[in-house]
């Protein structure tokens, strides 16, 4: 109740607010959905159909944290209330299959590795597939590729630091961790790519699937904890596992959390060695909300990208408003996170850019979606730009 107290509904927030944008509801911005826990922690109280839909209608990118003058801990909040609504709120049994199937299929790599040769048969069908816009457009090589376990520092080994290589990111952008590998290697780091645990628990952490988030945490603390560093490439990821320490209530989470760095971090924290050659694009960076909300990393992504030579960086209007991705947001919330998506790409469009640099898959395929632009991881632009080569 001490964090609920904390706010004093002043309505910065609400500009900010992606749901409210497009529900224009008080009951679905921060300080409505406040006032929805408050009731919640009342003795004897349901969790109303109207308050999981509330509830679930919340992107969780975290942007009226980064807006609140008052220093609410929304995201401490909404992490503590989406446990409460996935095992006591009303939800039809087609939302609990929907759920359960994304959770079954999205977070097992395996699984995904399997759906490869169907995602590419889905482009030739006469009619649409269920959410087939959002699909991207893999390899075949990507239902058997694998990154190397370690990865050999170039010249004098700065240190030993481990891939996250996630879930979704391993097999729909493994092109994005192999550049991810290179670009740590020619900066002096030996790299080490561990195939298990499967996943962080990012995905389950942040819609509230508690128990299976949890395990997953610990599997991940277990594989990684010995590393000088752990690296994220992936928005989500960094965010999740920098918030270990919190979610586990654990000493050992909380030295391990310690050590998570978004690669940009990594990057940005050691002089260069690796000589950057030009790459003359015109480049629209995005800010991924578990970024630059969760993780308040904005300047180290600009910085990377700035240091390339004659690409030019832009910034589009309104970056700390979301895409839509959230997670699994543009699945259980398709209408909303459409409406977002397109207010995205205008924005982005906006910019006259060449390209756009995105540092988080499920952004890159929500803009994807409705922006005809190429799209770029920016450790990808970074890989080009030291090996020469064209994206």
């Amino acid at each position: 109740m001490d964090l609920i107290s904390d706010c004093v509904h002043c309505g910065f927030c609400l500009p900010t607010c992606p749901s409210y944008m497009v529900y224009e509801n008080e009951m679905d911005s921060p300080r409505g959905r406040i006032v929805q826990m408050r009731v919640g922690h009342e003795p004897g109280t349901e969790i109303s159909r109207e308050m999981t839909e509330h509830l679930d209608r919340c992107l969780g990118c975290m942007a009226c944290v980064t807006a609140c003058p008052s220093g609410v801990q929304y995201d401490r909040l909404i992490e503590r209330a989406r446990p409460q609504v996935e095992r006591r709120g009303k939800r039809t049994l087609k939302e609990r299959a929907l759920r359960a199937a994304i959770f079954s299929i999205f977070t097992h790599p395996a699984r995904l590795r399997a759906l490869v040769p169907f995602m590419k048969l889905q482009k030739l069908l006469p009619f649409k597939v269920p959410y087939g816009n959002l699909a991207p457009d893999v390899p075949l090589k990507a239902a058997v590729h694998r990154l190397p376990e370690v990865t050999p520092a170039v010249g004098q080994k700065r240190g030993t630091i481990a891939l996250m290589q996630g879930c979704v990111n391993r097999i729909f952008f493994g092109d994005v961790n192999e550049a991810t590998v290179r670009v740590l290697a020619a900066e002096g780091w030996e790299v080490h790519a561990p195939r298990s645990p499967r996943c962080c628990g990012a995905l389950q952490m942040h819609t509230g699937v508690e128990d299976e988030a949890r395990n997953l945490a610990y599997e991940t603390i277990q594989a990684y904890e010995n590393y000088d560093f752990v690296i994220a490439n992936i928005a989500g990821c960094g965010s999740a596992m920098k918030e270990y320490g919190h979610f586990l209530d654990d000493r050992r989470a909380d030295a391990f959390a310690g050590k998570v760095r978004d690669v940009h971090e990594i990057l940005t924290m050691f002089e260069p060695r690796a000589e950057r050659h030009p790459l003359p694009l015109k480049v629209a960076y995005h800010d991924a909300c578990h970024l630059a909300h969760a993780q308040k990393v904005r300047s180290e992504p600009r910085q990377l990208l700035r240091d390339i030579p004659q690409l030019e960086l832009v910034e589009p209007r309104e970056w700390e408003i979301c895409c839509g991705s959230a997670g699994i947001y543009n699945l259980t919330h398709p209408k909303a996170a459409e409406k977002l998506g397109r207010r995205k790409a205008d924005n982005l469009r906006a910019t006259g850019a060449d390209a756009i640099a995105a540092a988080n898959p499920g952004c890159a395929l929500q803009i994807g979606a409705y922006l005809q632009k190429p799209i770029y991881h920016p450790i990808t632009l970074l890989d080009h730009s030291i090996r020469g080569t064209r994206p």
